[in-house]
């Protein structure tokens, strides 16, 4: 299926950032903004995911376009 659908690959970028990456950014130092890293790490992963999300409905629009075009 992903070698028809590359950009459902997108997807994989929010699973890695909440569930894969915190053991490595569990720190309270740096503090950064005021907010241990964590919290900060967190808060940026919850603002990419909607754009990865995006990025991934974008393609499938142009997948879905390419192929009503060439079958009509």
């Amino acid at each position: 299926m992903l070698r028809h659908r590359p950009h459902l690959l997108w997807l994989l970028l929010p699973f890695v950032l909440f569930l894969v990456a915190p053991p490595w950014v569990n720190r309270v130092e740096p503090v950064v903004l005021g907010l241990p890293f964590l919290s900060l790490w967190l808060l940026g992963a919850t603002l990419v995911t909607p754009a990865a999300v995006w990025l991934a409905y974008r393609g499938d629009r142009r997948l879905s376009a390419r192929r009503r075009e060439g079958a009509g």
